[in-house]
């Protein structure tokens, strides 16, 4: 599979909250760092997804916000 992407993080599922329409998943993406996000419940149970298993984040973004101070 090719993929346009350049945003992609590679970890390990840390937790996933399942609700009734979405689902969160965190990652450890190593260093001490966490990544987590949100996907649809379908997507949560079609693929699979249980705490331990290796995945990729594909990060698309039309905006990126910083803070300072």
């Amino acid at each position: 599979m090719q993929i346009s992407g350049r945003n992609k993080i590679k970890g390990r599922v840390v937790g996933v909250t399942p609700g009734t329409v979405t689902a969160e998943v965190e990652l450890d993406i190593g260093s001490g760092n966490r990544l987590a996000g949100v996907i649809t419940r379908r997507s949560l149970d079609e693929m699979g997804i249980k705490n331990g298993d290796e995945i990729t984040a594909l990060i698309k973004a039309t905006s990126v916000m910083f803070i300072k101070g």
